[in-house]
């Protein structure tokens, strides 16, 4: 027997490790939510960057360099914005410093005397060509190039000039019609230049680089067509050509465009004429969006729109209006796209700067640059800066700080329309080969596979589950269930890798070679149950009671896997006989419904096989700890089993069986690696269940490695990932308020 010093240090003792428990657990518990709340600020702090707007100051202002040698006609920036480029309409071309106008080089073009130069044109900005139109008839085109050297480890960038097809001028109109609008396209073997004169007559010529066999150095510059093309109008305000050098498009000033397809250039054909101003409206200026698919059309009523060509269902391109940008009420007297993104500059005439992108149908900046009457514009490779000139022969260099112009709500969740397509669509394509290629982050199609991918998980494990629970906790015997319930609780364990694994590579090409066994399975196996119960009622209460109470499911194992095997076996007669030996491609051609091996149907056996331990375990206990007076008390009472069970077991564990369900939802909402290996990784919005997806988790899980730090891309993964945690937070909410609500309610029984 203890003494009373003793109990008294015993009881103290206790109430020490009583306290530093209940602090340790506190902490625990309080370390646990500060931990959620960290992760879900920093994915919010890592994804509110891609919604601020674009930003701009002025880093200097400085006159025109070597303005007195003439008017400006084209400038331009390289890559590292330290140089640039301006075309005077002397012929002088002038490299110098963006920050201080400081000259650096002076070219002087091979123009003949008493010979103007009438027109100026840029093509694609990747191939810095410049054509320029003279007065004589004639066209001159060149390259502005840059070297780049680090003598003593500081960055030197030499410019120099290159002419394609030679320093002198090449003649395609007579030599009594100046060149009064050009454009050329050069892509390092072809060039295309249109030219007009006078009258609705456009001049079509094209050149092609050939090397000689005899001779690596050696050069032939073919003509490959010097043709008339009637375009209808005599008023051409401009025009312009795409990169591929097979459309073209003339816009007069009356506000229409003519669309030209000049695939053959020795016979252009009028595609289209359409009316790209309304209400006595005029065209101020065109240029074509980075990839040279849209075209931007500025007005004299302060808006702009984009058109691309759109096919039809006859296979036809039609030019179509896809979206409209309004700047004020002045004209846009200047359009800067961007050289790799879908965005672009606007300027009016009373100096509003707008910066805007097409994909996300966003103005991200529309501010007035005080005192600025604006004349040109030319934007750096980067658009990280843009040059103006004013009218009054000063130069603005301002800075653009505009990280993340795809984003905005539209092109995330809704509908856009890109281009090269017919229609809007949900499309996510965060990358490509192609330099013109345009960025879809649509988040719908990888939210719509997230919830496809739950759904048939949930379809198939939720029956399974629950119905194994209520059987195992109220009818099975206790021997059974200490046998039955470690079993299924230990499936937990197996790692969804290895359930991905299996998935797709075991149980994907076995389902397809067993696809009508795989959907006799859903109808013979619960016939043979439902068989075999009856065929057991029949039985004498003698035979029966040589089985112990609690044991009868375990008759049913041998006829589960006789029904299966029968399934399969029926299989491949089924199908040689029924379905021409493949039930796939048949459902393919005759029903028009697409199979893939990797599906939605396997990813939820998979997935399923991997939520049904919790769902079951929680139930099981929810159900099993219903107290022993309620089931006694109710069959006391003259209640069948199976009215206990409806009507006071399933409604006292209904917080529990619902808790089970929505931790298993959320598992499932959450999985990556059975969706990663066990689909397809498509990105498509289609309830059939013989077709893949794409899941927010498994698209995280691909990409993430190989996305660039801080981009657009890795924010809108990020954006993903702050999605399932919202999903998760909310049905885990909802579970609890839910549960207890139900607990609540039948607390009282």
């Amino acid at each position: 027997m203890n003494s009373p010093r003793q109990n008294v240090n015993y009881r103290k003792w206790r109430y020490i490790k009583d306290s530093m428990t209940s602090y340790l657990m506190a902490f625990g518990g309080v370390s646990v939510i500060f931990s959620i709340v960290l992760i879900a600020f920093y994915l919010i702090y890592v994804v509110i960057p891609m919604f601020k707007s674009a930003e701009i100051h002025e880093i200097s202002n400085y006159s025109v360099p070597n303005v007195q040698q003439g008017d400006s006609k084209i400038y331009a920036i390289e890559e590292q914005r330290e140089v640039a480029l301006r075309l005077d309409d002397s012929g002088n071309i002038v490299f110098f410093d963006t920050k201080n106008g400081e000259v650096k080089k002076i070219f002087k073009l091979n123009i003949p005397e008493d010979t103007k130069i009438t027109s100026t044109s840029a093509g694609d900005p990747t191939e810095r060509i410049v054509s320029i139109g003279l007065s004589n008839g004639s066209f001159l085109l060149f390259q502005h190039n840059y070297d780049i050297s680090y003598p003593d480890d500081v960055r030197l960038i030499t410019p120099y000039i290159t002419f394609p097809f030679g320093e002198k001028p090449i003649q395609i109109n007579t030599k009594d019609t100046p060149v009064n609008r050009i454009n050329a396209q050069y892509d390092g073997e072809q060039a295309t230049i249109v030219a007009h004169g006078i009258g609705s007559r456009i001049n079509i010529i094209s050149f092609k680089k050939e090397t000689s066999f005899l001779s690596d150095d050696a050069e032939i510059i073919a003509e490959e067509g010097n043709v008339f093309l009637d375009s209808t109008t005599t008023d051409i305000f401009d025009l312009r050509i795409d990169i591929e050098q097979r459309e073209l498009y003339v816009a007069d000033s009356f506000g229409e465009i003519y669309f030209f397809n000049i695939s053959d250039k020795r016979k252009p054909r009028l595609v289209q004429k359409v009316e790209a101003v309304k209400d006595d409206g005029e065209i101020t200026t065109i240029e074509f969006l980075a990839g040279g698919i849209s075209i931007l059309v500025g007005t004299n009523q302060g808006n702009i729109t984009q058109w691309f060509p759109v096919r039809d269902e006859e296979n036809n391109y039609t030019l179509e209006r896809i979206r409209k940008f309004e700047m004020q009420n002045a004209p846009v007297i200047a359009i800067a796209p961007e050289h790799t993104r879908k965005g672009f500059l606007a300027i009016d005439k009373t100096g509003n700067f707008g910066i805007y992108h097409t994909t996300a149908h966003r103005r991200l900046l529309l501010e007035k640059i005080d005192g600025l009457m604006p004349k040109k514009i030319t934007i750096a490779p980067r658009a990280n800066a843009v040059l103006i000139e004013s009218i009054d022969k000063k130069l603005h260099f301002i800075n653009i700080d505009n990280e993340h112009p795809e984003i905005s709500f539209q092109s995330i969740w809704g509908k856009v329309w890109y281009e090269s397509r017919d229609k809007p669509e949900y499309i996510w394509q965060s990358s490509s080969a192609s330099s013109d290629f345009e960025p879809k982050f649509s988040l719908t199609p990888l939210a719509f596979g997230t919830l496809k991918a739950a759904f048939y998980a949930m379809l198939f494990a939720i029956p399974l589950s629950i119905l194994g629970a209520i059987y195992t906790a109220y009818f099975m015997a206790p021997t059974m269930r200490r046998i039955v319930k470690p079993t299924i609780e230990i499936m937990q364990a197996v790692p969804t890798v290895i359930l991905g694994f299996l998935a797709g590579l075991w149980l994907a090409p076995f389902v397809e070679n067993y696809l009508p066994g795989t959907i006799l399975l859903f109808l013979i196996v619960p016939l043979s149950i439902f068989l075999a119960t009856i065929f057991w009622t029949s039985l004498s209460i003698e035979f029966k009671a040589n089985v112990p109470e609690g044991w009868e499911s375990a008759i049913l194992i041998p006829v589960i896997i006789l029904a299966g095997y029968i399934s399969l076996e029926v299989s491949k007669p089924i199908e040689n006989l029924f379905f021409n030996g493949n039930l796939p491609l048949w459902l393919t051609q005759e029903m028009g419904i697409d199979y893939e091996q990797r599906n939605s149907l396997i990813v939820g056996f998979a997935m399923g096989f991997a939520v049904i331990p919790t769902i079951f375990s929680i139930s099981e206990d929810a159900i099993f700890g219903v107290p022993k007076h309620l089931t006694r008390g109710s069959l006391a009472l003259g209640a069948t089993t199976w009215q206990t069970l409806t009507r006071v077991i399933l409604l006292t564990a209904s917080p529990g069986i619902f808790s089970a369900i929505m931790i298993g939802l959320g598992r499932a909402v959450g999985e990556t690696m059975i969706v990663v290996m066990a689909t397809g990784n498509t990105a498509i919005m289609d309830m059939n269940i013989f077709e893949g997806f794409r899941a927010l988790s498994a698209n995280i899980a691909v990409e993430m490695p190989e996305t660039e730090v801080d981009s657009t891309h890795y924010r809108i993964l990020f954006l993903g990932a702050l999605v399932l945690f919202i999903a998760t937070f909310f049905f885990n909410t909802a579970a609890e308020v839910v549960r207890q609500r139900l607990r609540t309610k039948y607390s009282s029984l």
